[in-house]
């Protein structure tokens, strides 16, 4: 069962020593914020602690699995079947670079992009062009995908990788349960669904460089930790030295508000996974920016998080990823 409670009902228990010992103390949350734990389990305890009071305050219903330093600190309904939205972009472009990295296809390949294919209504630049037909590379597209979440994108990567192929690689890697759901047009899909436990497991297979070949796992991290990808939930209340430490990305549609990623410690070695899915609040739906409850809600946590497995060692074995540079330009 997912988790389900907002702060009122936690007020509704009787007392406020009651809803003080659901929701903890935000004051004391506050105050941990510049001790930094030593251990992981500590480490551990204090992501649990940020979850547990943030989602319990922004209510609906939280499926989530987190680790630190290969340890459990969250696992809610994490095994519960849930819609995935743009999250499984991330395993969609796992099938196409394992494509590339078979020789079957690769980033400089051109794909056409006629009027017809391009979603008007929805998320990305494609739709902002007005210059159609026009032509993406493959590398074009998954970055479009990744980061502002482009969803001509979905079937420009349909294109490349065929739902059906999608779906057959990611039961090959172990992810029976991460699916995306065939259209009509055999060339097409919606994003379908997956678990948290899944969902954590693909990002730990790409940090772990055991998905994809290094070049493609490097492709996805860079892309992923870019400046540019999802800002509106963990990164949000960040500098630019702190979000280029996290790999992330959103999904949302509905009442639902995804988000997933990797937190990196200072030497570029993955210490956190999150897998975060949160539904409900129907009195939000309409709202998909940075001030619905439950973005809000991981906003509060992602410098929480970070501040929590400041140090803590990452995953030795696991890719190194040093941050990009990072320096505005202002042409020239």
């Amino acid at each position: 069962m997912g988790y389900r409670l907002n702060r009122r009902a936690a007020f509704g228990l009787g007392t406020v020593v009651a809803a003080s010992s659901v929701l903890g103390s935000t004051p004391a949350l506050a105050q941990e914020e510049d001790i930094s734990p030593a251990t992981p389990e500590r480490a551990r305890a204090r992501v649990k602690r940020v979850y547990d009071v943030k989602t319990a305050e922004a209510g609906g219903t939280w499926n989530s699995y987190i680790s630190v330093a290969d340890g459990v600190a969250v696992d809610q309904g994490s095994d519960e079947l849930v819609e995935a939205y743009s999250v499984n972009k991330v395993a969609a472009a796992v099938a196409v670079l394992d494509k590339i990295d078979r020789g079957e296809a690769k980033l400089t390949d051109q794909v056409e992009v006629p009027e017809d294919i391009v979603i008007k209504t929805g998320d990305g630049i494609i739709p902002l062009d007005r210059a159609y037909p026009s032509v993406f590379t493959v590398g074009h597209i998954l970055s479009l995908f990744l980061t502002v979440s482009d969803d001509t994108c979905v079937r420009l990567t349909g294109l490349v990788c065929a739902p059906a192929e999608i779906n057959a690689t990611l039961v090959a890697k172990g992810f029976p349960k991460t699916q995306v759901i065939p259209a009509a047009n055999p060339k097409r899909y919606w994003l379908g669904k997956t678990t948290p436990r899944e969902t954590h497991g693909i990002l730990q297979g790409i940090v772990k460089g055991t998905l994809v070949s290094p070049t493609s796992t490097d492709y996805l991290l860079n892309v992923l930790r870019s400046q540019v990808a999802f800002t509106d939930g963990i990164r949000r209340e960040m500098s630019s030295v702190d979000r280029s430490r996290i790999a992330t990305k959103a999904g949302w549609l509905n009442d639902g508000r995804n988000e997933a990623g990797v937190i990196f410690d200072k030497a570029g070695k993955p210490v956190l996974t999150y897998a975060l899915f949160a539904r409900g609040l129907p009195e939000h739906a309409a709202d998909f920016g940075a001030t619905h409850p439950f973005r809000q809600a991981a906003a509060e946590m992602g410098p929480r998080f970070l501040r929590a497995v400041d140090k803590i060692s990452g995953d030795p074995v696991a890719r190194t990823l040093k941050a990009q540079s990072y320096q505005p330009s202002n042409g020239g």
